[in-house]
């Protein structure tokens, strides 16, 4: 940072101060409008870091503003601290209740849903450093969870929201357009996310199997030739096993 910025960031500091001073001993109304009025630009860059997860940004900023109001009410003159230092938490702490209270179209567990935010927020941590998108691998040693368990997660993003067939994604294509015919793939979802806890039923042959097949992404017959069994029993033991873990999960 220049002296120039070091010297603006100070004065943006005493001003937010001076504001929120007016406001709690003065009960300065508009001071406390001013100063969201100012703040309103890191309310939209928090707001930013959830973008692309299926709320319009617009509706973000407002749930980020709710946290920033929250924050110069509740804000101590008494605490040494900036107040956008103060603010930050507080507002990112709203935008993650709003994503586990109101966005979820299909029930999932609490327990998931706070998962699914720690591995966001792992997620944003790993880009900066890495330089990219990082595997599932790495996102479950940082949120240190199981594969499985973070792999399912994953996947349950898709019940934040429900899309409409009839939703834009190409020059005179709707959603509805791209869909095919049967697919034996798209039940990998719903497999992925039952292995867990249940998948202790199964012996350890068994799990192993499933292991390759939906965590390793091989064929039946690369697994064949790892178990040591023909490509027709790995069918049945995938077949069998499958059924047993939604049994359990139905129970």
């Amino acid at each position: 940072m220049t002296d120039r910025e070091a010297s603006q960031s100070a004065a943006r500091a005493r001003r937010e101060r001076e504001l929120l001073r007016r406001y709690h001993e003065q009960g300065d109304i508009r001071a406390r409008e001013q100063l969201l009025e100012e703040m309103l630009p890191l309310a939209r860059s928090l707001a930013s870091r959830y973008a692309g997860r299926g709320e319009p940004l617009e509706d973000l900023v407002q749930v980020a503003s709710v946290g920033l109001v929250k924050a110069i009410d509740g804000f101590d003159l008494d605490r040494e601290v900036r107040f956008s230092s103060y603010a930050t938490p507080t507002v990112l702490g709203e935008l993650r209740r709003h994503f586990r209270d109101t966005t979820w179209m299909v029930r999932v567990p609490r327990g998931m849903q706070e998962l699914q935010l720690e591995i966001a927020r792992q997620r944003d941590r790993l880009t900066t450093e890495l330089g990219r998108a990082p595997t599932v691998q790495e996102l479950a040693k940082a949120v240190d969870q199981p594969f499985e368990e973070v792999l399912a997660t994953i996947q349950s993003q898709d019940a934040r929201r429900a899309r409409s067939f009839e939703e834009p994604t190409g020059e005179d294509l709707t959603l509805g357009d791209t869909l095919g015919g049967g697919d034996p793939e798209l039940g990998l979802a719903e497999t992925r996310a039952m292995l867990g806890d249940a998948s202790a039923i199964l012996s350890p042959r068994d799990r192993e199997v499933l292991r390759l097949r939906f965590a390793e992404d091989l064929t039946q017959s690369q697994i064949a030739e790892q178990v040591g069994v023909s490509q027709m029993q790995i069918s049945r033991i995938i077949r069998r096993s499958l059924e047993r873990l939604r049994d359990r999960l139905e129970d």
